[in-house]
């Protein structure tokens, strides 16, 4: 295969790393360090001037440009908070300053000085002494920028393929720094929730990842074996069926924040690994719990971002309480002038075909509803909407509607047409149940890959009886994809799936 010019210059470069890096060992000079005492960041000295200003620092980062100027040079670190200037001068460094022509952009160096502005007011760390912490033997894509004779901007060298950065993620964060604030929002919304929840006196909680049965939602899982017990295991789909055990056992509320995974296709909104916080509290139904999801959201955004209003894909989102609620069937037969409830099998499919919808065969009765309100429905819901009242064939685990015959006492949250959360008045008849497991798994036999095992433990679990609980799921990629406006859940899984690479 012949190698490009770009191919050769980039071989160069590491090359030329390569043979810095042993000069620096023939100086005596570590390239990779053990340590070194960190005591300022770039942003606290920035926005703190005049405090800082001729005061001593240390601080440490990679170099992300370099500018020589012969018996001086310039370099911006980039630390955890941002970049800063710093300036040597060879008369003040001596032999130490050639050690600084051995460095290349992306090295990680500390810097020991005092803070000034420079004559262009830049703010700036003037070194005493400076200490390499790693050198980079990879070259990093750094932007570069030229202007033309017309003023015209061109950027080169961007990081911006997405998959490479999706891949590369280290390399991502390190040259697109807003990539971090995305992530550094998650982790707070993430600590938000926990707080609200702790709050509220519901306990934190950890249930099997590893599952003999998977259960707790439509999905596939992915299977593993254990050689010991020589058995298959499950990666779980779903926390449900082992929290409600705990309402069983005597628990009032307890909530776990876990990855689940699920054997499915990969899109925008689907990710085979993903964060799941659920959450299940006795004694109250889906009424009580729309209100409390009302509540701990608006909690989250106020408390990280200081708003209840955003705009995200150009539209204006508000979360101020309360929220639209609307009935699944009622919306349906408003927007295709289909009674769910009533209509055939038949007369589904010859609906949905009419709307350009592809009806492979086998799909259950369920499945079309969903299918339909997938199409007629969903993507209109733009503000936040609790869509209620679901066929009782979509959820196999809510209780029955008390006055609508058909449907379960279910909802889930719609926002930009994506779904963030779902809800029940939590299934806790064990005939009922048993029932309902029969009938998933006749779905199974026929060929429908997401329905539900028979978990004859768990029936066992709800013959002891568990009060009336309220039960909630909430995607936490997708809550964050929407509060940070980013159009993938890849934006906001640090290191999502990827398919294989070629080669």
């Amino acid at each position: 295969m012949e190698i490009t010019n770009e191919e050769q210059d980039y071989n160069s470069l590491v090359q030329r790393r390569h043979e810095e890096l042993k000069e620096l060992v023939a100086k005596g000079i570590l390239p990779f360090a053990y340590e070194y005492e960190v005591n300022n960041y770039s942003l606290t000295i920035k926005n703190d001037f005049e405090k800082y200003e001729s005061k001593d620092v240390r601080i440490a980062g990679r170099i992300m440009a370099i500018r020589r100027m012969g018996k001086a040079s310039f370099a911006h670190l980039q630390d955890k908070d941002g970049r800063i200037q710093i300036y040597l001068k060879r008369d003040e460094l001596g032999e130490v300053y050639d050690v600084f022509k051995l460095l290349d952009i992306g090295d990680i160096i500390g810097v020991e000085g005092f803070v000034f502005k420079t004559k262009t007011g830049e703010i700036s760390v003037h070194t005493k002494s400076f200490q390499l912490l790693a050198k980079s033997l990879l070259p990093i894509p750094v932007a570069k920028e030229t202007t033309d004779e017309s003023g015209n901007k061109t950027i080169h060298d961007q990081f911006v393929d997405k998959e490479l950065r999706y891949r590369q993620r280290y390399v991502d964060l390190i040259v697109n720094p807003e990539v971090k604030e995305v992530f550094i929002k998650r982790s707070k919304i993430v600590t938000e929730l926990k707080k609200f929840l702790d709050s509220k006196g519901i306990i934190e909680v950890e249930t099997p990842i590893l599952q003999p049965l998977y259960g707790g939602a439509a999905a596939r899982p992915f299977v593993t074996h254990h050689n010991t017990l020589d058995i298959d295991l499950y990666l779980r789909i779903a926390d449900e069926l082992y929290l409600k055990r705990l309402i069983v056992g005597g628990f009032d509320s307890v909530y776990e924040i876990s990855k689940d995974f699920r054997n499915e296709g990969m899109d925008r909104t689907h990710n085979p690994e993903f964060t799941m916080l659920e959450l299940y509290v006795a004694y109250k139904d889906y009424n009580w719990m729309m209100t409390f999801v009302e509540e701990m959201i608006s909690n989250v955004c106020q408390n990280v971002f200081g708003s209840l209003e955003f705009e995200v894909e150009g539209k204006q989102i508000n979360f101020s309480a309360p929220w639209k609620r609307i009935s699944m069937v009622d919306e349906i037969k408003l927007a295709s002038g289909v009674d769910v409830i009533t209509a055939t099998y038949q007369e589904l499919v010859q609906v949905l075909k009419k709307k350009g919808v592809e009806i492979k065969g086998g799909e259950s009765k369920g499945k079309l509803i969903d299918e339909l309100f997938e199409v007629t429905v969903q993507p209109f819901l733009v503000q936040p909407t609790f869509v209620t009242d679901y066929p009782v064939e979509l959820s196999p685990l809510a209780k029955p509607h008390r006055t609508r015959k058909g449907l379960v006492e279910r909802f889930e949250v719609f926002v930009l047409g994506r779904e963030i959360c779902n809800a029940f008045s939590e299934l806790n008849d064990p005939i009922d149940q048993k029932k309902r497991f029969e009938e998933q798994s006749r779905m199974i036999e026929e060929g429908d890959e997401e329905a539900h095992q028979i978990d004859e433990d768990y029936v066992r679990a709800l013959e002891y009886g568990m009060p009336p609980t309220a039960g909630l799921g909430i995607g936490i990629d997708r809550l964050t994809m929407l509060l940070t406006n980013q159009s993938s859940i890849r934006d906001v899984i640090l290191f999502p799936q990827m398919k294989p690479q070629k080669g």
